[in-house]
């Protein structure tokens, strides 16, 4: 890539002189200029090929300027330069990058040569030089061409070709072959084929030659190449075993690498040199191998005279080959037997090698535990040498066992193990070690692991560290938390596993469903929440158990009050409309909300509005310090100017337990806060007509129909008698909002639902939002002869069902000491001053 952006940078520079000649002055200052020259190819670098003199004006005292260059080429090289040959004399002279080649490069190249004198005179003329053709040596291909070429010719094969020489001339002429040393039993003919002359003797005749390959052009040039001929050998005799020895003995166990016999062999063919053989095993056998080479043989496996099959056959039988070749040569067999004789060399084993055993504490001395001959036993083939004995009974606590004898092996308690007693170590598991050994020489051994656990009896009962326990926690306590920890003891060794629960309680509460009591650890926990206002102590029984024996104790909790309990206020959601001129200071409607708390005083409450109220036009009185509180206009209304634009007002009114509690104390006191949302809706200035809107009567109509076979005793056949019942039942309009006239200045009541209106009544309470009213009830008609109400039937529409069931369910009454809000002595209206009411509301329907 640097090679590139150089020759591109040149080419814009050369190319930039040439337009300066061009638009310059041109004189002939390159004497012998225009030319042509030839080189001939392959030329080193340097070789001249063309001189040429630069003349310059007498005015250029300084000479020339710009030495005379080669500024373009075609076709493009750099094959070519320009060198000095001092003064105004130069030569131009190959640069051996590219080396010229006749056969693969253009044939002729134009070079164009500038010069500028100090006179600023130029001049630019063309050099033409062909490219001559030279005679090259021939080029052998393929594998001659890069190394000797080595051919193996067996012996016994007869004349035929070897080998072919490839070779070529680079002007493509014809070439000849020949080979050196003449003496020797090799041709090579026209096409390059080598043949051999004669069927070669390996015995007799030379086993390696040397052919001197010379291939020659048209004008006398030659190349020569080595070709090596080597004679294989043929082996026609069987070999034959010179060892006689057939039967070797070895010992068990040996080594691997171990050498059982050296076999050798001889082969005919080879007389006069070692020969080369190669030995194998032909049965199949996975304890030894012979050297295919030398014909050592070789323990290549575990040779263990004590495993079967060796433990019943002890001798191995081994057939040997030697051949003269790798796979197809001549052979010969012979069969050698090695016996294996038994050596001491296994331990006494133990199956398991580990023993568990158990005995309960204080268990008698002399109590037998094991006898470990049984399970132990060495399995070497001669009777010398399967021999064992135990010995050596050690561990800590081994003086409470003993071994009966060496011989036997049985292992019996030798004293009494308590482990409560503080003399005794207090183990519960004894880990002794037995060895046993080899009689005979050399005494292998091995190590018996016994463990004894000492099972402990359960002797003492577990006893509480308090007969009684006693909690406090608060009655907000998170559900889960835990509030206390009853602890048991026992005295055994090790101690027992104690189990704790709820086992029973005062009177006939399930204390299961309120506590929980951990089984291992003894906390107590709360599953419910404590409610101090419900329950203010808890009285149960848990039990401490070893799975054998029991004790219990009692557990008091103490419920501590904390202000858990929020506000309740009624209502606690109400819908008023007021109108626009509404006087401030004035209690909206009557309305007032009257609020209970089950752990606070009633003077703890404080009101204020948190959310809707935008121009602060509503508060509560009083704000704090009561438990009731009435809504009061604060301000008026000004929707003229544009300081009002919302005509209803939802409030989100906040009712806190904390008026009683100090500054100091609001930062750690527990707050509670109750809500109530009220809907106000603004009703604009409306006229002073005033409108009433007709009630409508509901008429229901039954029928009852009655059946021949309701009557047993019929005298005769009758027409069907049918009864009608005709119930009425007088609905009303409803009146629930009211407003001041602006031109009389008169109270007015108005209908939410219809917009009706009429004039308010003084001392008049405004009747609920939705209550509906009936113009008798069933009692009343049942003692005039009137037929009574009937409910609705099914047919009726679900609408007009729910207003009827709205109109006959009594309203709830106040408490002795609560103050009635308007809604509810709205509900409680008199039954006389419905019906004085009905006529002057409404007309009857028709």
């Amino acid at each position: 890539m640097k090679d590139r952006v150089i020759k591109t940078t040149r080419s814009t520079i050369l190319f930039l002189i040439l337009l300066g000649v061009v638009s310059g002055r041109r004189t002939q200052l390159l004497k012998g200029l225009p030319a042509t020259s030839t080189v001939e190819e392959n030329s080193a670098a340097g070789v001249s090929v063309y001189d040429f003199n630069v003349t310059v004006s007498p005015l250029a005292a300084e000479g020339v300027a710009i030495l005379p260059t080669i500024v373009n080429s075609n076709p493009l090289t750099e094959a070519f330069d320009i060198e000095s040959k001092g003064g105004l004399e130069f030569r131009v002279i190959t640069t051996g990058n590219p080396v010229l080649d006749y056969e693969t490069m253009p044939k002729s190249f134009d070079l164009q040569i500038f010069v500028e004198d100090a006179t600023g005179r130029t001049d630019l003329n063309t050099l033409t030089i062909h490219v001559t053709d030279k005679n090259e040596h021939p080029v052998f291909r393929g594998n001659l061409a890069t190394q000797t070429v080595t051919i193996y010719v067996l012996e016994g094969t007869p004349p035929e070709r070897i080998f072919q020489v490839d070779a070529t001339d680079p002007e493509n002429a014809k070439l000849q072959y020949s080979l050196l040393p003449a003496t020797v039993p090799f041709s090579i003919r026209r096409s390059g084929d080598i043949f051999s002359t004669k069927e070669f003797d390996y015995e007799k005749d030379p086993h390696c030659y040397f052919l001197n390959i010379t291939v020659t052009d048209p004008e006398g040039l030659n190349s020569t190449k080595t070709v090596n001929i080597n004679i294989i050998n043929i082996n026609d005799e069987r070999p034959y075993f010179t060892t006689k020895q057939r039967i070797y003995r070895i010992p068990e166990e040996q080594s691997l690498g171990t050498i059982v016999a050296n076999v050798t062999a001889k082969d005919p063919d080879d007389e006069d040199s070692p020969s080369r053989l190669f030995y194998s095993i032909q049965s199949s056998d996975r304890h030894f191998s012979i050297n295919p080479a030398t014909g050592v043989l070789q323990v290549t496996g575990r040779v263990d005279r004590d495993a079967l099959p060796l433990r019943l056959h002890p001798n191995i039988s081994l057939i040997v080959r030697v051949e003269d070749g790798p796979s197809s040569g001549r052979a010969s067999e012979m069969e050698i037997t090695i016996i294996i004789d038994d050596v001491n060399d296994n331990p006494p084993e133990c199956n398991p090698s580990a023993f568990r055993k158990e005995a309960n504490e204080n268990t008698t001395p002399g109590t037998f535990l094991v006898d470990l001959r049984n399970y132990c036993k060495d399995i070497d083939v001669d009777p010398s040498n399967n021999q064992f004995s135990f010995t050596g009974l050690s561990g800590f606590g081994s003086n409470n066992f003993a071994l009966e004898s060496t011989v036997s092996g049985r292992l019996v308690i030798n004293g009494t193990i308590d482990l409560e007693n503080p003399a005794n170590p207090s183990i519960e598991v004894y880990t002794l070690t037995v060895r046993v050994q080899d009689i005979a020489h050399p005494t292998y051994s091995n190590i018996i692991y016994i463990y004894i656990r000492i099972k402990p009896v359960n002797e003492f009962f577990p006893v509480f560290r308090n007969l009684s326990y006693v909690f406090s926690v608060s009655e907000i306590t998170k559900v889960g938390s835990s509030i206390g920890r009853v602890h048991a003891t026992d005295k055994d060794w090790p101690p027992s596993v104690i189990t704790y629960s709820i086992v029973a309680a005062t009177g006939t509460r399930d204390y299961t469903n309120i506590f929980w009591i951990s089984p291992t650890k003894g906390d107590v926990r709360i599953l419910a929440r404590l409610d101090y206002e419900t329950t203010q102590k808890h009285i149960f029984i848990v039990q401490a158990s070893d799975q054998e024996s029991s004790t219990t104790a009692s557990v008091t909790v103490n419920v501590l009050e904390v202000n858990d309990e929020e506000p309740v206020c009624s209502p606690n959601f109400f819908s008023l409309q007021i109108p626009v001129d509404l006087a401030v200071g004035t209690n909206i409607n009557g309305f007032r909300i009257e609020c209970q708390d089950r752990d606070s005083d009633p003077r703890s409450f404080r009101y204020f509005i948190n959310e809707g109220n935008e121009n602060r036009h509503f508060i509560f009185s009083p704000s704090a310090g009561s438990n009731t509180s009435r809504l009061i206009l604060a301000s008026r209304f000004d929707y003229e100017s544009g300081l009002d634009t919302n005509w209803i007002y939802s409030l989100n009114i906040h009712i806190t337990d904390d008026n009683l509690v100090s500054a100091r104390d609001k930062t750690t006191h527990l707050i509670k806060t109750g809500t109530v949302t009220l809907s106000i809706r603004v009703i604009p200035n409306p006229t002073t007509a005033t409108t009433t809107t007709p009630g409508f009567t509901v008429v229901t109509k039954r029928e009852n129909l009655y059946s021949r076979s309701a009557w047993i005793n019929a005298p005769e056949k009758k027409k069907p008698k049918k009864e009608v019942v005709v119930t009425m039942t007088k609905l009303n309009t409803i009146f629930d909002g009211e407003a001041r006239d602006p031109v009389t200045g008169r109270m007015y009541e108005f209908s939410t639902r219809s917009g009706a209106r009429r004039w308010k009544k003084i001392n008049e309470p405004l009747q609920p939002v939705l209550a509906t009213q009936v113009t008798s009830s069933a009692t009343e008609k049942r003692g005039q002869g009137v037929d009574t109400a009937e409910a609705p039937s099914e047919k009726e529409p679900s609408e007009k069902r729910k207003e009827l069931t709205a109109a006959t369910k009594p309203a709830s009454k106040p408490s002795a000491g609560q103050s009635e809000t308007p809604g509810q002595s709205g509900l409680r209206l008199k039954k006389k001053k419905q019906e004085s009411e009905d006529g002057e509301l409404s007309s009857p329907a028709p």
